[in-house]
């Protein structure tokens, strides 16, 4: 039910042609577009029914996260309704209350500010928060901020002196400087440099020294739904290439007859079913047993990416010459997955992380 909800509002309000007329204008986010899915409760999905949301978990955000996908929707739902929440609600204060109240809503967007290098290495993190009085004074780079050149408020990930420490300040706080990146798929991302950024105690989301206790959880969430999202582009693809082989005529039949074309279309039916299994059972550890949750998620954004890889190059390919232009919709999709396999750690980084747990 909540998929065909989903997808009866994406498509007609935010169908593949809109993110079109939005990357020919060179608009990045759509806030009354946001302000329709908020209304719809899709930006509470994981904020508690106190804050104003639904708290329906993280496998609906999952069936949320897939169908936006199958259109390329351009919102801050991941940033925002899955990491940031996601991150607010393991802070029990009245500030992170009403930071998760203006999340669903749709008043108030975050993007999250952890990678620095070209890899995603929360671990690695050089960025520094040192003490200055009662508070940090931040200095550092961050780049590959998804939604980081529109969002309201930032989720920082710093070193201080005994560990990681994660800041929420608001974007627009002296010494924030953002930069938007031109990204091939056109979406909203921005390098951001911090000159002696002012941090209250008041800033700091969970305690000094310990940001993996809330960390870790927003990023296992973000990362099941960005899965989720890739598992939707694939199927989105997919849709779309099936239909060109109904259509498209050589030697006076359709393609879609060639047997050689036929089994393509089949393996790639199953993998992209394969992927949402393993991205149902992620949603659904997260929700059941969070604590345990991180090889089920791992699988699924590997799984995701290599998936995504191949439904585009398949899609592209039987698409024939007119797949490579920009006057079709293809390469929408494998701009967006390519963008997506890097964001919140790549096919590597989450194949040695199943590997590692599997005892290899």
């Amino acid at each position: 039910m909540l998929a065909d909800m989903a997808r009866g509002f994406l498509d007609g309000a935010a169908p593949v042609s809109k993110f079109r007329q939005m990357r020919d204008a060179g608009e990045t986010f759509d806030r009354a577009l946001w302000k329709e899915m908020a209304d719809m409760g899709w930006a509470g999905v994981l904020v508690p029914e106190d804050a104003g949301g639904s708290d329906m978990g993280f496998a609906a955000a999952n069936i949320i996260a897939r169908e936006m996908g199958k259109t390329l929707a351009v919102s801050p739902f991941l940033s925002s309704a899955v990491i940031a929440a996601t991150a607010l609600k393991h802070v029990s204060d009245t500030r992170a209350r009403d930071a998760l109240a203006k999340i669903a809503a749709g008043d108030m967007t975050y993007a999250l500010a952890v990678d620095e290098g070209v890899k995603f290495d929360p671990e690695g993190t050089a960025m520094e928060a040192k003490a200055d009085g009662n508070g940090f004074r931040l200095n550092g780079k961050k780049q590959f901020v998804v939604d980081g050149a529109l969002a309201d408020r930032l989720l920082v990930l710093a070193r201080t002196e005994n560990g990681l420490t994660l800041f929420d300040i608001p974007a627009d706080r002296a010494g924030i400087e953002r930069n938007a990146s031109n990204m091939i798929d056109a979406r909203d991302v921005a390098r951001i440099n911090f000159d002696n950024v002012e941090a209250t105690g008041g800033d700091v989301l969970g305690a000094v020294d310990n940001a993996m206790d809330v960390l870790k959880p927003a990023l296992q969430a973000g990362q099941a739904a960005l899965a989720a999202e890739m598992s939707g582009l694939s199927a989105g693809a997919f849709g779309m290439t099936v239909e060109y082989l109904k259509e498209r005529k050589q030697f006076g039949i359709e393609i879609g007859r060639f047997q050689a074309l036929q089994h393509r279309a089949a393996h790639l039916w199953c993998e992209i079913e394969v992927t949402a299994s393993a991205i149902l059972n992620a949603g659904r550890k997260l929700d059941d047993d969070p604590e345990n949750a991180g090889l089920a998620v791992s699988l699924a954004k590997a799984r995701a990416t290599d998936t995504a890889k191949l439904a585009v190059i398949e899609g592209v390919q039987m698409h024939g010459g007119i797949g490579m232009t920009d006057a079709f919709d293809m390469g929408f999709y494998m701009k967006r997955a390519r963008v997506g396999a890097e964001w919140l750690g790549d096919y590597s980084y989450h194949a040695e992380k199943v590997a590692a747990a599997r005892g290899f």
